[in-house]
């Protein structure tokens, strides 16, 4: 919940123009903003090929007396592309279960919406050493109900919660070893190509000097990118981490 809509497109206009002159890659960069934003920030992704916008949530019933909701046919009408599910914040602040998850997930996928579905654990989850389990069930229970097909066009987050806003990150070695952990869980549920092809992010005070090592790992496919977004030069530095 940051940035005015004047201050939301000076952003991603610099955002857009410094990934056309300087991402070399085939990066997939994804703007997730605030929902007044989205209808001016897809105008002004037309012409960058590898840039996306999509919302930061979405209510999980078609249409109805759901005041002050936005619905996932509202967000693909202005030509969204993605949606973030279950992002931790979500979680905790609107104690979203993961039964509505599901939900939301559904509704996403009927409405050609690309879900970001976050995934992790709180910071006495880590301490109690059953974080496995925690994200194991967050799998389960709000993705598993898919079809291999379905699956498929899901992206993961994985947010370490005692990591986000705190200034403190998890070392690419526990990150590592928690992608590793969430792509083994993919493989027995759907296969080991469903797994190999699964696309799995990392979330959690990731910023320009921490990217590299991060991204280095050999299960982490990408970033989900919080504060440093907000400054166009961080966000794009972290973006051509993957430059050839």
């Amino acid at each position: 919940m940051n940035l005015d809509y004047q201050e939301g497109l000076s952003l991603f206009s610099e955002i857009v123009n410094m990934v056309k002159d300087e991402v070399r890659g085939e990066q997939k960069v994804v703007v997730c903003s605030p929902f007044i934003h989205i209808h001016s920030l897809v105008g002004l992704s037309k012409d960058a090929y590898n840039v996306s916008v999509g919302a930061q949530n979405i209510y999980q019933e078609e249409v109805g007396a759901y005041t002050g909701e936005v619905s996932a046919k509202q967000v693909a009408s202005v030509e969204a592309e993605y949606v973030i599910l279950g992002h931790s914040e979500r979680r905790a602040y609107f104690h979203e279960s993961d039964a509505q998850l599901a939900r939301k997930v559904d509704i996403a996928l009927k409405h050609q919406l690309t879900p970001i579905f976050c995934i992790g654990e709180t910071k006495s989850e880590r301490e109690s050493g059953n974080f496995f389990e925690v994200i194991k069930e967050q799998l389960q229970k709000g993705l598993f109900h898919l079809s291999a097909a379905d699956f498929s066009k899901i992206v993961l987050a994985y947010e370490p919660v005692w990591a986000i806003g705190t200034g403190l990150t998890a070392t690419p070695e526990q990150a590592q070893e928690v992608h590793a952990f969430i792509r083994q869980v993919i493989a027995e549920q759907y296969g080991q190509e469903t797994a190999n092809e699964s696309s799995i992010l990392y979330g959690g005070s990731c910023n320009p000097k921490n990217a590299s090592d991060l991204f280095s790992q050999a299960d982490i496919d990408g970033g989900l990118i919080g504060g440093a977004s907000l400054k166009s030069r961080d966000f794009v530095d972290i973006i051509k981490v993957f430059n050839p």
